[in-house]
């Protein structure tokens, strides 16, 4: 029958029942990694979230903090002495040099 066949055909080529009757995935779908989470799109991760965030950026002159988002679209200039901290760029503002910075907590 074809059930003695698939035994004839498994003790023939001396392949282990398990890898035969279960195939296992190469990788975790339901447990990726962070850095792969962070490498897919913002709409393909497991649990879709925005790549953007806002930030304290301290002043390097007068070392004053101000809250600037991530993908700021115009120069944001410091609140006291008018220094300018980040300038736009196509996707996230680039930080001047000097500029240091934390990511806001919820």
């Amino acid at each position: 029958s074809a059930e003695r066949l698939a035994r004839q055909a498994r003790d023939s080529r001396d392949i282990p029942e398990a890898s035969l009757s279960a195939a296992t995935m190469v990788k975790d779908l339901l447990h990726p990694s962070s850095a792969e989470e962070k490498r897919k799109h913002k709409l393909k991760r497991l649990v879709q979230s925005p790549n953007s965030f806002f930030m304290d950026v301290k002043c390097p002159g007068c070392f004053n903090i101000t809250t600037v988002f991530s993908h700021a679209q115009t120069t944001v200039l410091c609140g006291s002495c008018s220094m300018m901290l980040c300038q736009p760029t196509g996707g996230k503002a680039r930080l001047i040099e000097g500029c240091s910075f934390r990511k806001k907590s919820d």
